[in-house]
Order: structure tokens, then C-alpha cells, then sequence
């Protein structure tokens, strides 16, 4: 059977890392994670279970079985592959992704710890009696939904962490396949109407008695949208369509023609537009950053996305305290001590730390400054970690 290395295809500007974690009964990793006792982490102020998890999200070289029709195969991720991956988790601000059973999406489940195993004997892993290997991607999971906690963790309905996510595979990646990536538009859209019909008939029984069922699209994104992506395609023949996946190509002729999209798609944009924008270079047309971004509608895209992500309620409040250790602050987490915050930084592939001042408290967030892009100081000038800017040196 055969055995496939799953990377990350960093040229793939819409399809590239974890997404969202999902709880599920059978982990395809088969690694269990466990729910933190009351003795071990309390509260600080009432005496109750934090709800914490912790389990394997991705472990380094295991073989996961996979079928594709009549085609069965394993797949499987290198070490390199499983660091990168946890580290764009975080700089791609995804930590309040989850699902159920990776078929519904659950608010108020968030990742607050995560790290990867340097020495199986002296990680914390061994403490909670967790047997994974070096290179394992370990992650700690809030859960503030007690429905979630009460039905599905205490009653042991689910049993571990499963990733959701784009990864190439390694033997195919340079060899583009235009029906495959057709396929994968129209995979996103039969998903979508699927899950629609899922969720009518189990919440609406009036369907069973021949109610017409009608699924929602939209296309009331405004013109600067449309424009935009038309300057994308124009800007892109002018470079002999050199720039971006032909899925992005295709997405961009829908929004030309202002066609109707679903909200999987509306999730799909704002999610790319949203981590793509630092290589949107306005003053350069011919950089395929640019390009790409614009055939995705640009800044008029993601600002259309996400309020229409906020109007169906998709999107959860950017800012929130969680409890008194963890913090979300406009989509980025954040701790209550500077050791967390430099401890995060290593693990997401940054360095030092800035501080937020939220609902009347100091919190420390990874990275020196909260874009995730790096800076540096000009010369006679410090990094000032607190005022999050460089100062003249004293």
C-alpha cells in the first residue's frame, strides 16, 4: 500500500496549514488526550475545574490510513512538517477554530499551551502519563462550552484532538492538475449544501413532510470587490498568469462576474485575505502577493468577509478574557505573565514579547509586536518591550 509524505505547499497561498482542531471519538492519531484534574488546576477565585485538555494534535512520522474512493494509502507528517505546522497555527491567529467530529463548528473552545516534544522523559507530557514520541506537537485546550464539556468530554464521547487543515502531497506538489483543483471548488461547494441539509433536517422536521429546501449563497459583496479581482486577472495576464493556484484563478473569475458564493467560500476568503495581506504591496503589480491578494478581492474582500462572517454570526468577539491565566485579544492569545508569553514566542517561531492593556489588567502577548512581522530597530535605537517600539538608547 502506499505511503505518502503529507508538506506544507507554501506556494499555495489559499490551502496551506491547520486550520481548525476538532474533538472527536477516534483521533485518526490514535492518541487520547486527557482532561486536566481539579486537584492538579484550580480557579483562582472559584473553587471549579478549569476544563482544560491536553493531547497530541500531530505526531511526526505515523502512518494514518486514508481512503479515496477505491484508492487506500497511508499518509504521514515529518518533524519538520509537524514544527512548521503548529507555528502557522498561531501566526495564522487560529486558535478559536474547533469543531465537533470535524462536521460543526463550537464556540468558546480555545488553545491556550502549545509545544512541541524536545525529550520524551522530561517533557510535562510525562507527568499526565501521555506516551507520544520527540517531535509530537502537544496542545492544552480550554473549554468554556459546558454543553461541550458536560455531553461529550465528562461522558467520554470524545477521546482526542484531530487536526483540520492543507498539506500537498510531497511527490505531487510540482505537478499542478487542473480537474484536481476544479474538483476541490466543487468539493467546498457539496460540502457546504451537505452539511445545509444535515443541519435542516435535524433541527427542522417539517422538511420530512415535503418543505422545499433552499440553500444560502450570497453575492452582495460590493464593486470594489469585483474590481478588484478584475485588476488581479488583468494584472496577472500582464506576467503571463504566472501568479497563483488555478483555484484562486477561478475564484477571482467568480467574483468578476459577481457570482453567488457559499458561506464555506466566505470563510475560505476571509481566512486567506486575512493572513495574506502582509504581502499585498500596493506599489508593485507584478509581485504575485499582490496579485494573488487581489484576485481574492483584495482589501475590499476581507472587509466584506469578515462582516458578513460577523452578520451570520460566524465570527466570535475578537477580544475576551477567558480566565485569569489566558486572554484573547483582537484574535490573538495572551497571558497573564511575561515567562508564558517568551515561552509561546519559541514555540511559534518568534522572539520577546509586547504588552496589552485589557479590561484593566496587563497581559503579555508573544512576539514583539502583535502583526507577527519582525522588526528592527535603526541604529542608536532599542527594542522597548513594554512600549512596544524602539527608544534611544540610554
Amino acid at each position: 500500500m502506499e505511503i505518502v509524505e503529507l508538506i506544507l505547499d507554501e506556494e499555495n497561498e489559499e490551502m496551506i496549514g491547520i486550520e481548525a482542531v476538532s474533538i472527536v471519538e477516534n483521533p485518526a492519531i490514535e492518541s487520547d488526550f486527557i482532561a486536566l484534574a481539579d486537584q492538579e488546576i484550580k480557579l483562582a477565585k472559584v473553587d471549579e475545574e478549569k476544563k482544560i485538555l491536553m493531547g497530541a494534535a500531530l505526531i511526526p512520522n505515523k502512518p494514518i490510513f486514508r481512503k479515496n474512493g477505491e484508492e487506500m494509502f497511508y499518509v504521514y507528517f515529518s518533524k519538520d512538517t509537524v514544527r512548521k505546522a503548529s507555528e502557522l497555527f498561531f501566526q495564522n491567529g487560529n486558535q478559536n477554530n474547533a469543531t465537533l467530529e470535524h462536521q460543526m463548528s463550537i464556540n468558546d473552545l480555545t488553545v491556550v499551551e502549545s509545544w512541541i516534544v524536545e525529550d520524551t522523559k522530561m517533557d510535562k507530557t510525562a507527568k499526565y502519563r501521555l506516551s507520544v514520541p520527540e517531535g509530537t506537537w502537544m496542545i492544552s485546550m480550554k473549554v468554556n462550552n459546558d454543553e461541550v464539556w458536560n455531553d461529550y468530554v465528562k461522558s467520554g464521547k470524545v477521546k482526542g484532538f484531530s487536526i483540520e487543515g492543507y498539506f500537498a502531497d510531497k511527490a505531487k506538489i510540482n505537478k499542478p492538475n487542473l480537474k484536481t483543483e476544479m474538483d476541490a471548488i466543487l468539493n467546498e461547494e457539496a460540502v457546504y449544501m451537505l452539511n445545509a441539509i444535515r443541519g435542516i433536517i435535524k433541527n427542522d422536521k417539517r422538511t420530512r413532510s415535503g418543505k422545499k429546501i433552499t440553500f444560502e449563497t450570497y453575492n452582495d459583496y460590493p464593486d470594489a470587490v469585483s474590481n478588484n479581482a478584475k485588476r488581479g486577472i488583468d494584472l496577472n495576464d500582464k506576467v503571463n498568469n504566472k501568479c497563483a493556484t488555478q483555484v484562486g484563478k477561478i475564484r477571482a473569475t467568480q467574483l468578476r462576474d459577481k457570482r453567488n458564493i457559499s458561506l464555506a467560500t466566505i470563510k475560505r476568503m476571509y481566512s486567506y485575505l486575512s493572513r495574506a495581506q502582509e504581502y499585498y504591496d500596493e506599489g508593485n503589480n507584478e509581485a504575485c502577493g499582490t496579485i494573488s491578494y487581489l484576485l481574492w478581492g483584495g482589501k475590499a474582500g476581507l472587509r466584506w468577509s469578515e462582516s458578513k462572517l460577523k452578520e451570520l454570526g460566524e465570527i466570535n468577539l475578537s477580544s475576551m478574557v477567558i480566565d485569569d491565566d489566558f486572554a484573547i485579544i483582537d484574535d490573538r492569545l495572551a497571558y497573564s505573565t511575561q515567562e508564558k508569553a517568551e515561552e509561546m514566542a519559541i514555540n511559534i517561531g518568534c522572539e520577546g514579547f509586547h504588552v496589552h492593556e485589557f479590561e484593566d489588567q496587563e497581559w503579555y502577548m508573544p512576539c514583539e509586536k502583535h502583526s507577527l512581522q519582525k522588526y528592527k530597530c535603526p541604529k542608536g535605537y532599542v527594542k522597548d518591550y513594554i512600549k512596544h517600539k524602539c527608544v534611544k538608547k540610554k
